[in-house]
């Protein structure tokens, strides 16, 4: 089918100005805004379109908005985080979608009008989906789809409320779309690597049925990968009735059962997505510069943990040990291949379905990260690190903790690697344990930032990793 293309209402130039002081109040209280504990200062545009023909009883706006605030202490200022945003206006809110608003607007061209999170409601889900089926083109928006898949209409639509650091909404228990909440220009690793997974053959990843950008300079080609253009979401196939392994541990930990076989499974599924990732994309080796630059990367995020974080000073010379042995081990002329990894993965990136299949999913990686980090090849011992760091915390999420559930499934999980892979990453010690050290000091900073209760999990894991020269 060729594509659509549909002339927008424009936004008017007055609009971010009134929408300005409410979402200065609702902005920081989602779950996926990047900058908590910092004022917002002001908003800048840069990108508006308006999905709904204008004048409407229901209205749909479509913003990418750069929020300014102060930088963090000890930071170098940079441009604001660009947020996607989905607006939708009303006379007044019926009582279901209560939950979504943002706030009534008293100036501007919306004046009088109440404005909401846009995803609650079916008819703007309606239409995100109705431009993906006929690709669309709506102002600087590019609605793009696998021609050799179909997209039925009349799907009906439901947002998913768990907390996530992005928004989805499920079609009908067909599709589900990944709407990308804080958003960067380039080529975006959670449309890049499952597209060339589905290129592979490699079934453990849904395939993207479709996607779509935003070009505000109107210069990306057919691709919609160009360096200029944001990706903004994209449709899979839903895995209906699949449970998440955040959820099945936590489920099979609290009835006392045995999680190994499972751990196992997932270690085989994670090889294979290795495995596959290294046919369709390219591997580099990294010898004793770029390890001894990646060693020095991690010793600077301890210095700075250690100032952030007081709790791990007494931890702090152990856990260089972790980063000394990696460099020593480079001195000597070891070198490891690195290629597209994860670069998340923990338990609540992997689905179970109904049949006992597990699939990988969210390969956006860790979206603090710059994008060119993220995009760049990685041991695969870095994905392997995070898993494990994973079954920890669910062991000390429940009372009392089960350090011994832990051990079994790390062990089963490197276990079925190996069956999958042919090497055992527990052959890997020293980059391992670094690794390892350097997820959990990340989750310390992150736990005293953001959950203090949580804080004493990831010290239990640095104060092993700290007294230990293996895993």
């Amino acid at each position: 089918m060729a594509e659509t293309v549909i002339p927008s209402g424009t936004t008017s130039p007055g609009i971010l100005a009134s929408l300005d002081p409410l979402l200065r109040e609702w902005l920081p209280r989602q779950r996926w805004f990047a900058g908590k504990g910092r004022p917002v200062t002001g908003f800048s545009l840069v990108e508006a379109t308006e999905l709904l023909p204008p004048g409407a009883r229901l209205g749909l706006h479509h913003l990418l908005v750069r929020a300014h605030q102060p930088p963090a202490p000890g930071t170098v200022p940079r441009p604001g985080d660009c947020y996607q945003l989905l607006i939708g206006v009303r006379e007044a809110l019926p009582p279901r979608l209560a939950p979504a608003l943002i706030g009534h607007v008293t100036a501007g061209p919306l004046a009088g009008r109440t404005v909401y999170d846009a995803l609650y409601d079916t008819r703007p889900a309606e239409v995100l989906l109705e431009a993906l089926r006929t690709r669309a083109r709506v102002g600087a928006l590019r609605f793009e789809r696998d021609p050799g898949q179909e997209v039925r209409d009349a799907l009906v639509p439901r947002l998913l409320t768990a907390e996530q650091s992005n928004s989805s909404v499920v079609y009908g228990d067909t599709f589900i779309l990944k709407l990308l909440r804080r958003v960067v220009p380039g080529v975006n690793p959670d449309l890049e690597i499952p597209r060339a997974l589905a290129r592979e053959g490699c079934a453990r990843v849904p395939a993207p049925t479709a996607w779509f950008l935003a070009d505000p300079s109107g210069a990306s080609g057919p691709s919609g990968q160009e360096d200029d253009a944001y990706v903004l979401g994209v449709l899979q196939p839903f895995v209906r009735g699949a449970t998440d392994g955040w959820e099945l541990a936590l489920r099979e930990l609290a009835k006392g059962e045995d999680f190994a076989a499972e751990a196992r499974a997932l270690g085989r599924a994670t090889a294979e997505v290795h495995t596959a990732l290294a046919h369709a994309l390219p591997t580099v080796t990294l010898g004793h510069g770029q390890l001894r630059l990646m060693a020095d990367g991690m010793t600077d995020r301890l210095t700075a943990a250690v100032r952030a974080v007081p709790a791990l000073r007494p931890y702090e010379s152990g856990l260089r040990s972790a980063y000394r042995a990696l460099a020593d081990l480079a001195a000597e002329g070891r070198t490891w291949t690195a290629q597209r990894v994860h670069g998340d993965l923990h338990l609540g990136q992997c689905l179970r379905s109904p049949a006992g299949r597990w699939s990988l999913i969210d390969f956006e990686g860790e979206p603090a990260r710059p994008l060119a980090e993220r995009r760049m090849p990685q041991p695969t011992v870095r994905d392997i690190a995070g898993m494990l760091r994973s079954f920890d915390y669910a062991a000390h999420s429940v009372t009392p903790p089960a350090p011994d559930w832990a051990a079994a499934c790390r062990a089963a999980f490197c276990s079925g690697y190996a069956e999958a892979d042919g090497r055992d990453p527990r052959t890997e010690p020293v980059l391992l344990r670094a690794y390892e050290t350097d997820k959990a000091v990340y989750e310390v900073v992150y736990e005293a930032r953001h959950r203090p209760d949580w804080l004493p999990v990831p010290l239990s894991a640095v104060h092993r990793l700290a007294m230990s020269d293996q895993i």
